[in-house]
């Protein structure tokens, strides 16, 4: 046999070379930048892009940032805007004057109502924060009970403001997932069905123990319209005997109230309701201030540009909306580009469809938090903090909206850890605990009530016409 010694020699070289490649990347990896291979330091699974934000963020072939948006020109979006930045100084408070109005008329007169819609993603998760600012709201201003709930919430075994269970078989489309639903998706951006009238289909809610909702006060169902007369509903209030109520999905969003008392828990079967709509209860006294928390885990935001106005105008004449509020960030951080004019732009559009949607509210827009990432072997400050808070702030001074910034209420640059070693937030460095959540909490109905105080004592004359006080 002859062997080839030069093909030998050539393969053995080709061996050598590449284990010594390897270790030469190993031992430089130790020296190179911590930036270029981060370690995992948290579980990301629950921190998707919806559908829309992953189309908007390839859609940037044009540099939204970098181009003029008003007559002082492209420089005017980079600036800082100090009645903006980071709370509700100087004039900002005057963008949310027609909620402020609606506070000052309920101090007044204590039968008047405020209602507050809080959007946000998984920040807000098992009422997160959300709870604490109606507890604050409620403490100062009155009113009883937890508000709007859903069918199904993948939060409801975590969510200590209301015991929620469901049967699983519910069918349920999300605007995260799909852009046209069978039906229009309701306030939350959900909508359920029962749609095998041979299978059982329920809800319980119990409520807990804190201050301003022992009970479930005055429990409505909201579901919309249908050409089936067949549903009904079976309600068991307490421990009083299981009663039937009858539903009439006659009108593009129709309400039922379910008990005469303010129970302390209450199941309710689905019967026949196949191709009804269904979405979801409320519970409130009707007096003081009410928070609703529409949260949902992975949303960017931009889905709520899909929210039906119809149907939306629909809910808005059964619950009275005066304030929005738009929490996101979370899952916008850490795609690798620090250019989010695809955001400012994108969410300007879904601020447009939420004025149509709910006309008499103001909005407030609430900045991302810190969150911090391994760069140098230190946990620091993303660099997509400061520029997603940029472009947040720039979305909401474009669109008369009132804005708090809480990546610098809560120390700006490099904070996060500092909350993580406080036990405030947790070791995704990203989101809170539950005492980092009252804070958080605290934070900003402080800074709503600091843009009130403002409000209180600034001439009439200043404040626009249209924000009237009989609104």
């Amino acid at each position: 046999m002859v062997v080839n010694i030069t093909e030998s020699s050539y393969f053995g070289k080709t061996i050598l070379f590449l284990l010594l490649a390897t270790l030469a990347f190993l031992a430089f990896k130790e020296i190179l930048p911590e930036r270029l291979f981060p370690e995992k330091t948290a579980n990301t699974n629950n921190i998707v892009m919806d559908s829309l934000a992953i189309q908007a963020q390839a859609d940037t072939t044009v540099n939204i940032i970098a181009e003029p948006t008003d007559t002082v020109g492209a420089k005017m979006v980079e600036e800082v805007d100090e009645s903006l930045n980071p709370i509700l100084k100087a004039d900002g408070y005057k963008n949310l004057s027609r909620f402020y109005a609606k506070l000052n008329k309920l101090e007044k007169d204590s039968t008047t109502t405020v209602r507050v819609a809080y959007f946000g993603d998984s920040m807000n998760d098992g009422d997160f924060i959300v709870q604490d600012v109606r507890d604050a709201f409620q403490e100062d201003y009155g009113g009883q009970g937890v508000g709007f709930v859903s069918i199904s919430s993948l939060s409801a075994g975590a969510r200590a403001s209301v015991s929620h269970q469901y049967s699983k078989n519910w069918y349920s489309q999300t605007f995260l997932k799909v852009k046209k639903p069978d039906r229009p998706f309701g306030i939350d951006g959900q909508v359920f069905f029962a749609k095998d009238p041979s299978q059982s289909y329920w809800v319980r809610y119990k409520a807990q123990s804190r201050p301003h909702s022992p009970l479930l006060n005055n429990p409505t169902l909201f579901y919309g319209s249908s050409k089936n007369g067949r549903g009904s509903v079976t309600v068991t209030a307490d421990k009083e005997a299981a009663y039937s109520k009858t539903l009439t999905p006659s009108k593009l969003l129709n309400s039922l109230q379910l008990a005469s008392f303010d129970p302390k828990s209450l199941q309710v079967n689905f019967n026949k309701a196949d191709s009804i709509p269904i979405y979801g209860f409320n519970f409130d006294d009707g007096k003081g201030v009410h928070v609703d928390n529409f949260s949902t885990r992975g949303n960017s935001g931009l889905p709520l540009s899909i929210l039906n106005p119809s149907l939306m105008n629909a809910f808005d004449e059964e619950l009275n909306y005066d304030l929005i509020i738009l929490h996101y960030g979370a899952n916008v951080l850490g795609y690798g580009s620090l250019n989010y004019g695809w955001y400012e732009k994108s969410m300007t559009t879904v601020i447009k469809n939420l004025r149509e949607c709910f006309p008499n509210a103001d909005i407030l827009v609430i900045s991302t938090a810190d969150k911090s990432s391994k760069i140098d072997g230190v946990m620091q400050t993303d660099p997509a903090v400061p520029a997603l808070a940029r472009a947040q702030r720039n979305y909401a001074r474009k669109t008369s909206s009132g804005f708090i910034n809480l990546y610098e209420l809560m120390g700006g640059n490099g904070s996060m850890p500092q909350w993580v070693s406080k036990g405030q937030a947790g070791k995704d460095y990203t989101h809170f605990t539950g005492s980092g959540s009252k804070r958080i909490a605290k934070m900003i109905y402080n800074e709503i009530g600091y843009g009130y105080a403002k409000y209180k004592v600034a001439p009439k004359t200043t404040i626009d016409a249209k924000d009237g006080e009989g609104q």
